[in-house]
């Protein structure tokens, strides 16, 4: 059971970035994935990236890899996602999220925070 509190998101410039931060409290991370999914008006939510906090063992879309980048600091309790090279398509509400490594359970969702991105 880990509260999720998402923060950064905004209004960019295409090519802009914005770093989003999550901040987990309730309970230690240290069996835990943590993970950045998205929403875009009409669509399903889709998963961006994920990191194990123990191993630090990252995941990436195949629609972000090279420009965003998932991380985590261990003292805060809290995951970031660095965006970069924004575009137009990753306008959406960004959600953290994080489940138990094992056994496999459905996903503990923050609250969400918009980036829009606009030429």
């Amino acid at each position: 059971q880990v509260q999720l509190v998402e923060s950064g998101g905004g209004l960019v410039q295409v090519g802009g970035s914005l770093r989003l931060s999550c901040a987990a409290s309730g309970r230690t991370l240290g069996r835990y994935i943590m993970g950045w999914f998205r929403q875009a008006p009409g669509k399903e939510r889709e998963s961006v990236a994920t990191i194990n906090w123990l191993t630090g063992t990252t995941t990436y879309a195949d629609s972000v890899k090279g420009r965003f980048t998932i991380s985590k600091d261990n003292a805060k309790d809290t995951v970031y996602l660095q965006m970069n090279s924004l575009k137009p398509e990753d306008t959406a509400n960004y959600y953290c999220a994080a489940r138990p490594t094992f056994p496999a359970v459905p996903w503990f969702w923050g609250q969400g925070t918009q980036v829009t991105v606009s030429s």
